[in-house]
């Protein structure tokens, strides 16, 4: 049986690691076509669903809403003139989500739920989506109080309940 040098097994797993590959793939890469009052036209993005996020340079993100054959539309939710025709646009693989928990309560935050209130970052990594299916009215509570927003145009064509 042969002895094992603890230096030449470091060696061989520290030569190991460094030809490992660990460059991550972007699930789906697009080219921006034009970009418009926050709309953004992409092509290349074959693969995004309805509702998804996009990610753009510099943090920006979208909302795939108008899905084509060859092009994709986009909502940008945040700084569109940041953007321009020609930028990368990356699938996500996620719906649109926001943070949610005790954490946000007493703050102010953007639509994709950055805070904005200089208070710092949130502590929170609990998502859901924006968008789900609402529970059966057997399974709601009845609406018992009205919730007026004080403006009248808004509480007569919108009528808004609290249950």
């Amino acid at each position: 049986m042969q002895q094992l040098n603890p230096s030449e097994i470091s060696e061989i797993i520290k030569g190991r690691i460094d030809k490992l590959d660990v460059t991550s793939q972007a699930r789906n890469e697009g080219t921006v076509v034009s970009v418009s009052d926050g709309i953004v036209r992409i092509h290349g993005l074959a693969d995004v669903m309805y509702g998804e996020m996009i990610e753009f340079p510099g943090g920006v993100y979208g909302m795939a809403l108008n899905l084509e054959q060859d092009s994709v539309g986009a909502v940008v939710l945040g700084a569109y003139t940041t953007l321009a025709e020609g930028m990368s646009a990356k699938c996500t693989g996620r719906i649109l989500e926001v943070p949610v928990g005790k954490e946000l309560l007493g703050r102010v935050v953007d639509a994709l739920g950055n805070p904005v209130d200089g208070k710092g970052p949130l502590n929170n990594t609990e998502t859901d989506a924006v968008e789900k299916v609402a529970p059966g009215v057997i399974w709601r509570k009845s609406v018992d109080q009205p919730v007026q927003t004080g403006y009248k145009a808004v509480d007569a064509m919108i009528p808004v309940g609290r249950g």
